[in-house]
């Protein structure tokens, strides 16, 4: 089965399946295990303390694969201040950004004129639209089925994909939903020409950073095991369901304001569930997808059943 696309090409990858930032979470060790397994992993950038934090990464990288990687930039929180990290990324010579979250003109001006591949994620057609008129060299379109950070409308990955790829010129990355061959074959068959995963990618043995609670809360989820938090402040995210996000919408739902949120949905409340699998007394991200997901396999057998699975299909459609 060929599956080979403008996104393989552009990112000089052998399968279009990307692996999304992931903060706290997608360091080195899962981005190699990702691009040794054929797709384009990423690391983190804006949840490591400091430029040098971020270029021991990119250099590990480097010692545990040979293939193309990305730095993802979460930018919407961080001001002007990710401008000192993208510094890093240029002088390394990253093969691919990617920018989430704000603006992403900053980070692309910065990186123009060096060889550096760009994505932006976007949930919504002008947003797309705007990334390419800004120069991205391709788009990620996240439906309501992800997880973390989504956008403001209700739209899903089903029906914004083909209305992104209808919009703009440049490759589409399908993301939000995906966590299979059946997924990566319906994407393709939206007319995009990759996926990017995220919650896929942390129940895996290669995510060594997210602590075996947090995976083992992912497989056992059903369709009512994730909520959306932060709509009362305009940055609505996908979380798995626990107490803790209870608490969170409660207090959304008394209009009490940032002020008596933040500590909730703080860094150190993520961290508390993720790192140290306090599950009632933190959060964790997670899209909707988790209902599909059952096991816990290297990257690399993550990779092999996807596509199996998906040559399965192609020859039913034959």
């Amino acid at each position: 089965m060929n599956l080979k696309t403008r996104v393989t090409e552009l990112f000089g990858i052998e399968y279009p399946i990307i692996q999304g930032g992931l903060a706290y979470l997608a360091y080195s060790d899962l981005a190699a295990a990702v691009s040794n397994a054929g797709g384009l992993g990423q690391i983190t950038a804006m949840s490591l303390k400091d430029p040098e934090s971020l270029r021991r990464e990119i250099r590990r990288v480097r010692e545990l694969t040979s293939k193309p990687f990305g730095v993802n930039y979460a930018i919407g929180q961080h001001g002007r201040e990710f401008e000192h990290m993208v510094e890093v990324a240029v002088e390394e010579k990253v093969p691919v950004v990617s920018i989430t979250g704000g603006n992403p003109k900053g980070v692309l001006d910065m990186v123009q004129g060096h060889g550096i591949k760009t994505m932006v994620l976007v949930a919504a057609k002008r947003q797309a639209e705007k990334a390419e008129e800004l120069g991205a060299d391709a788009v990620m379109v996240v439906g309501q089925e992800g997880g973390g950070h989504l956008g403001r409308n209700d739209t899903g990955t089903f029906v914004l994909t083909p209305e992104v790829v209808d919009s703009v010129a440049i490759p589409v990355i399908a993301s939000g939903g995906i966590v299979d061959g059946r997924g990566l074959m319906a994407a393709l068959s939206l007319g995009a020409e990759g996926i990017e995963m995220g919650t896929r990618f942390i129940a895996t043995k290669d995510c060594i950073d997210a602590h075996e609670n947090y995976k083992q809360a992912i497989l056992a989820a059903d369709e009512n095991s994730t909520v959306i938090i932060k709509r009362s402040i305009g940055a609505p995210a996908r979380a798995l369901r626990n107490q803790w996000t209870e608490t969170i919408l409660e207090i959304e739902k008394k209009g009490m304001g940032y002020e008596s949120l933040k500590d909730y949905i703080s860094g150190h409340a993520n961290r508390k569930f993720i790192h140290e699998g306090n599950t009632e007394n933190g959060f964790g991200w997670a899209g909707q997808s988790s209902i599909r997901i059952h096991d816990i396999p290297t990257v690399e057998q993550l990779f092999h059943s996807m596509i199996q699975e998906a040559e399965d299909i192609n020859r039913k459609w034959i």
